[in-house]
């Protein structure tokens, strides 16, 4: 049984904020029960790790918990976060503009490896 979960945010953004509980919530049920857990986000979805984006997103209107604070609850309970670079150029920011839950910053090839990994288990949004 494989014991990484991978996630890859793509189609995801803060123009749906909706969208955003499931991932971040799973990810760190999922590293609660002690797996190994790593969300890479690309293209809009990347916006997510820029400073000031998450902090002003609500998933659901008038809820008190915001993108971040689910990206924070994510975080602390073991969750890794990488953006890939496409989503940096697209959005015109660069590392300094980071959370500082965003851990680095990958390439298409780093995607392409964990997806292909026959001991990891992939969920893509």
């Amino acid at each position: 049984m494989a014991n990484k979960l991978f996630i890859m945010l793509q189609n995801t953004s803060p123009s749906s904020p909706h969208t955003l509980g499931a991932p971040f919530f799973q990810a760190a049920a999922a590293a609660v029960m002690e797996y190994e857990v790593e969300i890479v986000l690309t293209a809009d979805a990347g916006l997510l790790m820029k400073k000031g984006v998450a902090e002003n997103l609500r998933i659901q209107e008038g809820s008190p918990k915001s993108v971040y604070d689910f990206i924070k609850d994510a975080y602390n309970a073991g969750v890794v976060f990488k953006i890939c670079t496409p989503a940096l150029e697209l959005n015109g920011f660069t590392k300094d503009d980071l959370i500082e839950e965003c851990s680095d910053v990958v390439g298409g090839a780093y995607v392409i490896e964990m997806v292909m990994d026959d001991d990891i288990k992939t969920l893509s949004y």
